[in-house]
Parts: C-alpha cells; structure tokens; sequence
C-alpha cells in the first residue's frame, strides 16, 4: 500500500529533475519538428523498413504515452502528495527513461544509428527493472490507487511501447547496414522478434498483474499486421496472431489475479 509520508528535501529534488527530464522528453520532438533540423523519426524509421515495419499512424500513441507522462511528472511537484514506496521506486529509472527517449529524438534526426539503439533498449531496461524487481509493490496497490493510475500505467505504457519500438529499431538499424545475419531470412528475423516481443509481454504482465504494459505492445503488433499484409503475409498473419493471443493472456492473467485478490 502506498504511505503518505511528506517528501525530504532530497524526494524533492528527485521529482523537480524528474519533471524536467519529463518535460525535456515532451518538448524534444516538438523543438525538431518546428526548426526542422535533422530527418523526423518517422523518416529514419522509414529509412531502412525493408524486413519489418509498423504502419505510421501506430506512432500516434505517443499522444497518449505524452500526457501519461504529463500527468505522472504534474504529480510529482504537487505540494498535496505524499512519498509513497512506488514514487521512489520509479524516480530515477524514470527520469533516465526521459532522458534517453528525448535523446533518441536527437540520435534520429542526425541518424546517429548506433546511438539510436542503445539509447531506446537503456532506456527500456531501466523501466522494466524496477516493474520487475518491485512486482510485488505493484501488485498490492489497490486499484483506485492513485500510484497505479498515475505511476504504474504511464510507466508500463512507455515500457511497453518501448518493447515494440527496440527490436524494430534494431532490425531497421541492421537492415539499412546489410547487418542481418545471414543463417536465416529477412522474414524469420522479423517473426522471431514479433513473437520474443509477445512473449515478453505476457511474462512481464504476468509478473506486475497490469494489463497497461501489453495495451501499447498489441497495439504495435497490429501496426506490423496493417503495415505488412501487402507486402509480407507470413509476417502479417504472424503479428495479428500474437497480439491476439498476448491480449487474450494479459486479460486472462490479470482478470485471475483480480478474482484471487477479491476471495482473500
């Protein structure tokens, strides 16, 4: 459960630099778009989608992803509240996941490729360690919990975004190099990372019992699906029934863990 301890000085100064990290992250793509430097990061995405792709308007959740961000980052310098055990378990992984997703932007525009992938798969992992090492503070919010509607979901929707995002990224990177292994076909690299992608969404929402990780990783998986049937139908059908079956499992998983918590 979360306490309502008043936040140190030092709580403070962790959540003022998070909501600047948050607010860099924001405003980043706004600043490149309207002085035009550099390509967009729908350009380089483009650049190089010969093996896997996701169709443009799937980038439109980071609308969403952005005021998830907005209001997490609002709370943080709100004088009413508290600390709690989850705000300090997300503080700073998170304000390194704003910092490396705004810097990805810049990467992008001036396809500093290499750049690009380190900086999308740190900033994952330093979302998932804390979903994964603190599962259990997780699950024991209760579900008005402010922590899980203003900390857990805007986390989980940029983790699992991210987890969609890193293996394109990577595989667009490789493919633009001529850098794709060649024991195996363009096509069976980009149905493996599909169903990694799926797997582990189920594994991490079985872990955290929040369906808000898998939401934006389904939602990517048929951004490959519409992106691919003209051109690729094995990869295609492939992605539809991955995120079928990973939205069928996260709902299963955390609709049992509900029914679980409600007989205790």
């Amino acid at each position: 459960m979360s306490s309502i301890l008043r936040p140190s000085p030092a709580d403070m100064t962790r959540r003022i630099i998070v909501m600047a990290t948050a607010v860099f992250a924001i405003l980043v793509p706004q600043v490149q778009m309207g002085l035009g430097w550099g390509q967009s990061a729908a350009e380089f995405a483009a650049d190089s989608d010969a093996t896997l792709r996701v169709i443009g308007w799937a980038f439109a959740i980071w609308g969403v992803i952005y005021l998830g961000l907005a209001a997490y980052a609002i709370r943080q310098v709100l004088p009413q509240t508290g600390e709690s055990d989850v705000l300090k378990v997300f503080g700073w992984p998170s304000a390194l996941a704003f910092v490396g997703i705004g810097l990805w932007i810049i990467a992008a525009a001036f396809d500093w490729e290499v750049a690009t992938i380190v900086l999308i798969f740190a900033s994952l992992t330093v979302l998932l360690i804390p979903l994964l090492a603190h599962a259990g503070r997780i699950r024991a919010l209760r579900l008005g919990d402010r922590d899980r509607w203003l900390t857990v979901w805007p986390m989980s929707l940029l983790a699992g975004w991210l987890t969609v995002a890193a293996p394109v990224n990577l595989i667009t990177v490789a493919t633009g190099n001529g850098d794709l292994p060649a024991m195996a076909s363009p096509t069976v690299w980009a149905v493996l990372a599909v169903v990694l992608v799926g797997l582990v969404a189920v594994a991490v929402s079985w872990r955290i019992r929040t369906i808000a990780y898998s939401l934006p990783i389904v939602w990517g998986l048929i951004g490959v699906f519409v992106a691919e049937q003209s051109r690729n139908g094995t990869l295609a059908f492939t992605a539809a029934i991955v995120a079928v079956a990973t939205l069928v499992a996260s709902v299963v998983v955390v609709l049992a863990w509900r029914r679980r918590i409600e007989r205790v």
